[in-house]
């Protein structure tokens, strides 16, 4: 049987990598974005929706379901950065940043889980967190960092309510990752954040993508409930 993913955030970055990780394995991808999917694939369903509307995001389970008969895999990779100081975040920003990076994956876990409770085998949530709910080094704005924390503790939430309905699920916390956040923050905080790297680099998108993929995989049935830290290194003192 061919497996089904949703992965949120499908256009551009992460989204669009874990995407075409995906196809190349031979899944059929959902990819779900907010604007159109710039590529093609015999197997991928591009769908547009707004995942902060929880009845746009029902609706589009709906849709999926009666496409695809229901969902294998999950990755919810939607979100973004709203940069703004602590003391100047209005109540607009902060709302934005939740229903943007928390919101988004917490409708579509509550509409696709019961999908894949009438699906064989071991299915899998995988949520795109952040580093950045950990290390206190970096620039991350406080929301953004209370966002990504959140969704960490929704993934052992469900990884323990759902662990005897074969449904694995995972975080994974990336450190400083190439992606359109480059073009939003300063040159001067750009180079800062590089050169905590111990490496002096940045992580690549399709190596998170790789990361994914392993948790989709079989070997990922006995990891739920964790939260991967990748850092190259970092955070060790």
């Amino acid at each position: 049987m061919t497996k089904i993913a949703v992965v949120t955030g499908a256009a551009r970055g992460i989204g669009r990598a874990i995407t075409e990780q995906f196809l190349n394995t031979g899944y059929t991808v959902h990819g779900v974005d907010l604007r159109p999917l710039p590529y093609t694939h015999a197997h991928l369903i591009p769908q547009q929706c707004d995942l902060t509307d929880q009845g746009a995001v029902q609706a589009l389970f709906t849709e999926i379901e009666a496409q695809s008969g229901g969902v294998d895999i999950l990755v919810n990779n939607a979100g973004g950065c709203i940069m703004a100081e602590f003391l100047d975040t209005t109540a607009d920003q902060l709302h934005q940043q939740m229903a943007m990076n928390y919101d988004s994956a917490f409708y579509c876990c509550q509409a696709a889980i019961p999908q894949m409770l009438g699906r064989p085998g071991i299915k899998k949530i995988i949520n795109i967190s952040s580093n950045g709910a950990y290390n206190y080094d970096v620039f991350d704005p406080a929301p953004y960092r209370a966002s990504k924390a959140a969704i960490d503790s929704l993934t052992k939430h469900l990884a323990r309510k759902h662990a005897n309905d074969g449904i694995c699920v995972n975080s994974i916390a990336p450190a400083m990752t190439r992606t359109d956040l480059f073009d939003v923050v300063s040159a001067d905080v750009l180079a800062q954040a590089l050169a905590a790297m111990p490496m002096g680099t940045p992580i690549e998108a399709p190596q998170i993508a790789a990361w994914v993929a392993f948790l989709a995989s079989d070997a990922g049935d006995v990891s739920s409930g964790n939260v991967i830290i990748l850092n190259k290194g970092r955070d060790v003192r």
